[in-house]
């Protein structure tokens, strides 16, 4: 059976905040929408499921991410996730130059978790705690072929 990847959804606080991050950081918004209904509830297995979102894309159009924000029922607040944890983990995303990359993450609000590293002079790469706490990680290739 062939199967692909389609997106991965994260729930946000600030829908607009949450697009204004991963925009500035070169996704492109695919679609927004408000959803709900009976559908909406047997898909997701929540009564009452409704929600604001948007659909962001990569440039290179292979990766999809969406984002949605809880109109009802209320959205639970959690910690954030920690890099040890079991769970969904992290978003990761190659970049094309980190410094710049960190300083848009930087004007949001968003500083990386210890530093950049660098892995066997191939990646520099980092964590950043994103909107509503997400856990984005950011590389750079350094060899490129």
């Amino acid at each position: 059976m062939p199967i692909k990847l389609e997106n991965v959804a994260i729930a946000v606080r600030d829908l607009d905040a949450a697009v204004a991050f991963f925009t500035d950081l070169g996704l492109t918004v695919l679609g927004r929408d408000t959803v709900s209904g009976e559908w909406a509830d047997t898909a997701v297995g929540l009564d009452g499921n409704h929600v604001k979102l948007a659909m962001l894309g990569t440039p290179d159009g292979h990766g999809r991410l969406e984002l949605f924000e809880y109109i009802h029922p209320d959205a639970i607040e959690t910690e954030p996730t920690l890099p040890h944890e079991i769970g969904m983990h992290r978003v990761a995303f190659s970049v094309d130059d980190i410094d710049e990359a960190l300083a848009i993450a930087a004007r949001h609000g968003c500083h990386p978790l210890r530093g950049v590293a660098t892995y066997e002079d191939v990646y520099k790469l980092t964590y950043v705690r994103g909107p509503s706490g997400i856990l984005v990680m950011l590389a750079q290739e350094l060899q490129k072929d």
